[in-house]
């Protein structure tokens, strides 16, 4: 079976090598001729564990090619995996530029029966768009070719990836003719060997199936971070408030962890794109609109916390931040919550040197030499006022105190991720602050 992926950004190439990894002939196609060039040599744009491997080994067993021709790699495919990126449009609208673009080029050079999937996360309406673009080239070609367009959004966390995809929880995929259904089934069939449920539907319910999974989780986190910011004002402990609905079977123990609130390429952009689709059908979703306005206040409480330490006063400090990227085992820092707590750490006229254990040249393209940027955690702590914990990296939770105590001005941490215990922090006498939680000041 020959399949080609269209973009080989996060979704595209993740998607490629685990198909490629089953025995099937992929091939992943890209307009960035430098990132083409670069696969070609074994350079891989993005971190997820195991991927670099994957890859490796399927282009040695040549079911894994890459290049920026679609013309010839789209011949005797079945299907064409549309993988490229939607960013928001200044509206939170889905940008469906590149896809239109894809589709267009299909509709060009396809010389047998495919089915065209989109797998970007697409609004609800996309695969009728595709469809038209796809059918306008073909009649410029007076041909009769037919074609199917599917909706199949991916599920994947950034950092186990490759997990989810080879063992997903579920595979959704919309389609409206029984052909299609075929060339998907028979596609996916290496990954349901475990009994994992192959979900088909009508394109429309796949389509909005992404966005409300993500809008859930995301729901979840503000809420939380809600609960928590109350937990501070009335004297709760928010660990104990999560272990206590979280025991509920109805709600669960996932995405209920407080903090600096959601980043990443999904759950911002994602929650954005309902709310614009919701009004677009003259339809409030008001409890999204709650969710991203509690995240965006919520990437600013640890700002908030340290301002408020000084008095308001951070001129001539030096404040280090341990973690960059939204979340461990990534570089990705779309929307992360760093971002916020440097721009308003910086404004508040205090320098900040930061390590991150694979984020930092990301941090480097996205915001320059703003800030300083340390090889190793605990360099970055040398002569700093306070010290912010902001990605709960696992070489971040069990520190060596000793050392910090003789590099650190001050024993102060703010914890945005309630990595460590309050008690713990009292007994080694540092000023603790952390996420809905009382604050422990350092022992006298």
């Amino acid at each position: 079976m020959k399949i080609s992926i269209v973009g080989t950004g996060y979704v595209g190439l993740v998607s490629g090598t685990c198909f490629a990894e089953t025995g099937i002939s992929v091939s992943c196609i890209d307009i960035d001729k430098k990132k083409i060039q670069n696969l070609n040599k074994g350079i891989i744009p993005i971190y997820e564990p195991g991927l670099e491997t994957m890859i490796e080994n399927n282009v040695k067993k040549s079911r894994l090619s890459f290049s920026t021709n679609l013309n010839l790699s789209i011949h005797e495919c079945e299907a064409v995996f549309i993988a490229v990126g939607t960013p928001p449009d200044e509206d939170g609208s889905a940008d469906l530029k590149y896809v239109l673009d894809v589709a267009k080029e299909i509709g060009q050079y396809m010389t047998n029966y495919i089915v065209v999937v989109d797998k970007s996360t697409v609004p609800i309406g996309t695969a009728e768009k595709v469809r038209n673009v796809i059918q306008t080239e073909l009649d410029k070609r007076n041909s009769n070719l037919k074609f199917d367009v599917a909706s199949n959004p991916e599920f994947l966390k950034e950092g186990a990836a490759i997990q989810d995809f080879l063992k997903p929880d579920r595979i959704v995929v919309g389609i409206d003719s029984e052909k299609s259904k075929k060339v998907l089934q028979r596609l996916y069939k290496p990954f349901l060997l475990n009994g994992h449920p192959l979900l088909f539907m009508d394109i429309p319910s796949a389509e909005l199936t992404k966005y409300a999974a993500n809008a859930m989780l995301a729901t979840k986190i503000s809420f939380m971070n809600d609960i928590a910011n109350l937990c501070e004002i009335v004297g709760a402990d928010v660990n104990n408030v999560r272990k206590g609905i979280g025991s509920d079977s109805r709600i669960g123990t996932k995405f209920i962890y407080p903090g600096a609130g959601y980043g990443g390429s999904c759950f911002p952009k994602d929650v954005q794109a309902l709310i614009k689709t919701s009004k677009e059908f003259n339809y409030s979703l008001d409890i999204l609109q709650s969710v991203e306005n509690v995240n965006e206040r919520q990437k600013k409480v640890i700002p908030a916390k340290v301002l408020n330490h000084f008095d308001n006063d951070l001129e001539g400090r030096t404040i280090a931040l341990w973690g960059l990227s939204f979340k461990p085992k990534t570089d990705d820092m779309r929307e992360a919550p760093s971002l916020v707590i440097i721009e308003e750490i910086l404004k508040a006229g205090a320098k900040i040197k930061a390590y991150d254990p694979v984020a930092n040249n990301e941090a480097k393209r996205k915001i320059g030499d703003t800030i300083d940027y340390s090889d190793d955690m605990y360099e970055a702590i040398i002569d700093v006022d306070a010290l912010i914990i902001i990605t709960e990296w696992p070489e971040f939770r069990v520190p060596n105190y000793k050392v910090m105590d003789k590099l650190m001005k001050d024993k102060l941490i703010f914890d945005g991720r309630n990595i460590y215990e309050p008690t713990e922090m009292e007994e080694y006498g540092y000023t603790y602050y952390s996420i809905g939680r009382a604050t422990v000041n350092k022992l006298k």
